[in-house]
């Protein structure tokens, strides 16, 4: 089985013919963009490997491919490549995914699954049974019919129930006017059995009401004791479920071994910490790729991993994004797997956090009080929830600058956004910048190129944005959940197919101005470079910068006035 690959199968024809062994060694190729990274168990050495410009160039080419079947496309997962160096000193490829593609580990091309299934393949099999019986009971109980016909009838019932609300509203307001017109012309009897007759009409529409609604019950009764048998059932079948994968991981993790480069071999129960192991370790891209190259003697040179396909609400992931180690189940592996392996220019003493030089924040301003920085695209304003997104603005300054623990962001850029990011000194200054924002009172000018033409040249843009918890970090116009954006915009010039804009926010709600860009009721045209909102087209970056800034200064007293040019 072929499972090592030329550079040529990934890189356009053009760049793929070019390519030397050292034709990606130039600075500006070589700079990593991320580093896997984990502690030798034997020295405690920080050990590396880096995911260059050149291995996302090759995972890029792994897209496009992908983007062909849509097999690759129904079940979301990491797929991963390894750049790698044989012995005769010539360059190839392999290429991994996780987990199971179409139910199957082994496939055609592609790295096998670590040693230790096998001996566990009867059990595996056995389980595997089980669990597709478990999904196909899942399915038929949750396409019950008695779900749909519940649906209908509710449905049915609510219209009624509404028409007659209506009708009593009416007739409710009738009686309100026939009681003003019976009291001005009627006295003593007549007065009486009038007003009792019109108390009796109100009884009776309520009579109506609850005869209506105990109808409305025992007809569905039925249909909800099923639906909800059912999902007592499913509630059941997905423990059973669970307990069953948790069995056959733990099989696994006791039987998989893997290697390192210095040859030695260790169980997956021996590195993982004690009580953790989660569902899925060992069947990650990063370790299937090292352990492969360490059994085959290859050199690994640069790795990257990205996600491909549906994201499910648990795993709220982009559609060609690069992603790092997860700090659940690869991290603890890193050490082990990257032992033996060269380090070559590696800084032994620091975090590969901290590699990238500090020149690529330029400051814009500085003082005894605050700092404005050009951020580039790529970076975060702030450290991550887990450990492969720690590396940011913040992270770096207070890593490199005196009393830089003190430092808070005051406003937040999104990652792929390049442009002015402002951080506090101290608390009261943050304090009171961040009022001045949350009062809108500082004035943002963002420049974009967007990916066509949008129909006018100016104009505003104000649509309700909504996080969908289930699909973040995705942002939609919703009328009923979301929260108001306004946007200005005014057409800068035309470049060919694109446009250059200029976007002024008046809030700022996360993703605004991609959002108020690519949807239909905005501009109805993608930013250049945002897959995640429907462009299409290859670009180096997300086209949206922070270009302008200005707001009062909180200690001077003075309006600040803050400027990072464009880059694209």
């Amino acid at each position: 089985m072929v499972v090592l690959h030329p550079l040529s199968d990934f890189l356009e024809s053009d760049a793929a013919s070019a390519v030397q062994p050292s034709a990606y060694r130039t600075p500006a190729n070589s700079i990593p963009t991320y580093y896997y990274e984990g502690r030798c168990p034997q020295n405690g050495e920080i050990l590396r490997l880096p995911r260059t410009p050149l291995v996302e160039a090759i995972a890029y080419g792994l897209m496009r491919h992908l983007a062909t079947d849509e097999r690759y496309s129904r079940e979301g997962k990491m797929y991963g490549v390894l750049l790698v160096e044989l012995p005769s000193g010539e360059q190839g490829i392999l290429k991994a995914f996780s987990g199971l593609l179409n139910g199957s580990g082994i496939v055609e091309g592609w790295v096998p699954p670590i040693p230790g299934r096998e001996q566990i393949a009867l059990d595996e099999a056995r389980t595997l049974a089980e669990l597709e019986n478990i999904k196909q009971k899942l399915i038929s109980l949750e396409q019950l019919p008695e779900r749909q016909q519940y649906e209908i009838l509710s449905h049915e019932f609510e219209l009624r129930l509404q028409e007659m609300s209506d009708r009593h509203q009416n007739r409710k307001q009738q009686r309100h006017e026939k009681r003003l017109i019976c009291c001005e012309t009627l006295t003593g009897e007549s007065l009486i059995a009038a007003l009792e007759h019109l108390d009796e009409e109100s009884r009776q529409d309520g009579i109506e009401r609850r005869k209506f609604k105990r109808q409305r019950d025992e007809t569905l009764r039925s249909l909800k004791q099923a639906i909800e048998t059912a999902d007592g059932q499913m509630r059941e079948l997905k423990r059973l479920r669970k307990e069953l994968s948790r069995q056959l991981q733990a099989q696994m993790h006791a039987a998989y071994s893997v290697m390192n480069f210095l040859g030695q071999s260790s169980s997956l129960q021996q590195l993982m910490p004690k009580g953790s192991m989660p569902t899925g370790t060992g069947d990650c891209c990063a370790p299937k790729l090292l352990h492969y190259a360490a059994k085959q003697g290859l050199k690994p040179l640069a790795m990257a991993e990205f996600w491909w396909g549906i994201s499910s609400h648990d795993r709220e992931k982009i559609q060609g994004e690069f992603y790092g180690a997860c700090a659940e189940r690869c991290q603890s592996l890193m050490g082990f797997l990257l032992s033996g392996l060269p380090q070559e220019n590696a800084d032994k003493t620091g975090s590969s956090l901290y590699l990238p030089q500090e020149e690529i924040l330029p400051l814009v301003y500085e003082d005894e009080w605050l700092i404005a920085v050009n951020k580039p695209a790529g970076l975060l304003s702030v450290p991550g929830r887990y450990r492969d997104r720690q590396d940011s603005v913040l992270s770096r300054l207070r890593h490199l600058l005196p009393n830089g623990e003190q430092l808070i962001a005051v406003h937040r850029l999104d990652q792929d956004t390049s442009g002015i990011l402002l951080l506090a000194r101290n608390g009261q200054t943050y304090r009171q910048l961040s009022q001045q924002f949350q009062q809108r009172q500082v004035h943002k000018v963002y420049e974009a190129v967007l990916a066509g033409s949008p129909s006018t040249e100016r104009g505003v843009i104000e649509l309700p944005l909504w996080g969908n918890p289930e699909n973040r970090p995705y942002q939609e116009v919703n009328w009923q959940y979301g929260k108001a954006s306004v946007t200005h915009f005014q057409v800068i010039s035309k470049e060919g197919n694109y446009t250059r804009v200029e976007f002024i926010p008046l809030t700022g709600r996360t993703h605004q101005l991609r959002v108020h860009a690519a949807d239909t009721r905005g501009l109805g045209i993608p930013i250049l470079g945002d897959r995640l909102y429907g462009c299409c087209i290859e670009a180096s970056c997300l086209h949206l910068h922070a270009r302008e800034l200005r707001f009062q200064h909180p200690q001077l007293g003075k309006a600040l006035y803050l400027e990072a040019k464009t880059p694209f």
